[in-house]
C-alpha cells in the first residue's frame, strides 16, 4: 500500500491472511510504516539469542558486520561498471572501493566505528560517479522543472535538514521507495524465521527501529540502485510523475511509486 489515507478493516486483515497475502504499508517519503506478515511473528529463542549474544560481542559483531559491507562494496562495484558511465568520479569510485575490499580482506579494520566509517567513504565515491548521467523529460513547455532534475545530483538532500529520507531530486526519492520495499520484503522473511527485527548487529536499534533489517540490507542496496539506474536511463519521464512540496522535498505521484515498488525483488 503505497501512501494513501483512510481505514482499514479486522476482517480485511484476516482475508488476507487467509489469501497468503503480505500488508505493506510505504508513506510518501519512501518509508516502511508497517508489515503484516501471513506468517504472524513467533520468536525463535536461538535466533534472537544469537543475536544478542553477537551484538555484545565486538568481534563477532564485526566479523557479521564485516562480511555484509564487503559483499555491498562488491556489488557496487558491479553496478558501476553495468550501469555508470567511466569518468573521473568513477575512476576515483572504483579505486576507492578496491581500496576498501582490501582493507576488509586484510583484517585492518576492527571495530565498528572504523567499518562504518570505511563504508561511508565507498558509497560518497559511488554516488559521485552517479552525477551527471542525464534524464531524459518531455511536457517541459507546459510545465518546467527545477533545473537540477535534468541530471543525476548528490545522493543527500539540496534542502537543510531535509536528510535522504526526503529527497529533493526524483531519483533519490525513487530509491527510497525502492529501498523501503527491499526493506519490507526483508522484514517479512526475518519475521518468519524467528528474529528479532530490531535487535541489529552493525545498526543501533533505536525506538523499535528495524535495525537488523537495516544490516541485511546493505549487500542488496546496489542491486537496488542497479534496477533505479537502468530505470531512470531507459525511461522518458513527465513534471506529472512528480511533485514539489512547499519546503522543496520531491514526492512520486501513486503511479511513479508503484513503478519504483516493482523493481524490487530479493
Amino acid at each position: 500500500m503505497l501512501d494513501g489515507s483512510g481505514t482499514i478493516s479486522f476482517d480485511v486483515l484476516s482475508w488476507l491472511t487467509e489469501q497468503g497475502v503480505d500488508l505493506i504499508r510505504v508513506d510518501w517519503r519512501g518509508e516502511v510504516v508497517c508489515v503484516a506478515s501471513r506468517s504472524g511473528y513467533s520468536a525463535n529463542l536461538h535466533r534472537v539469542q544469537w543475536q544478542r549474544e553477537t551484538r555484545a560481542d565486538e568481534i563477532k559483531r564485526v566479523e557479521f558486520s564485516l562480511q555484509n559491507i564487503a559483499k555491498k562494496i562488491e556489488n557496487s562495484i558491479l553496478t558501476l561498471e553495468k550501469s555508470v558511465r567511466r569518468n573521473d568520479a568513477w575512476d576515483k569510485a572504483m579505486e576507492t572501493a578496491y581500496t576498501s575490499l582490501t582493507k576488509l580482506h586484510e583484517g585492518k579494520i576492527d571495530s565498528i566505528i572504523a567499518l562504518m566509517a570505511l563504508e561511508a567513504n565507498a558509497a560518497a565515491a559511488y554516488f559521485r560517479a552517479w552525477k551527471g548521467i542525464q534524464l531524459d523529460w518531455r511536457g517541459l513547455n507546459r510545465r518546467p522543472i527545477p533545473d537540477h532534475w535534468h541530471e543525476i545530483g548528490q545522493r543527500t538532500s539540496s534542502y537543510p535538514f531535509a536528510r535522504n529520507h526526503n529527497a529533493s531530486h526524483p531519483v533519490n526519492a525513487t530509491l527510497n521507495y525502492a529501498y523501503a520495499v527491499l526493506q519490507s520484503q526483508l522484514q517479512i522473511e526475518v519475521i518468519a524465521e524467528g528474529y528479532d527485527p530490531t535487535i541489529g548487529i552493525m545498526h543501533e536499534g533505536r525506538n523499535g527501529s528495524s535495525a537488523f533489517i537495516f544490516d541485511l540490507m546493505e549487500p542488496y542496496r546496489p542491486l537496488v540502485d542497479r534496477k533505479v539506474l537502468e530505470f531512470v536511463k531507459e525511461h522518458t519521464f513527465k513534471p506529472a510523475d512528480f511533485v514539489i512540496r512547499s519546503d522543496g522535498v520531491c514526492r512520486l505521484n501513486p503511479e511513479m511509486a508503484r513503478t519504483a515498488a516493482g523493481l524490487v525483488s530479493v
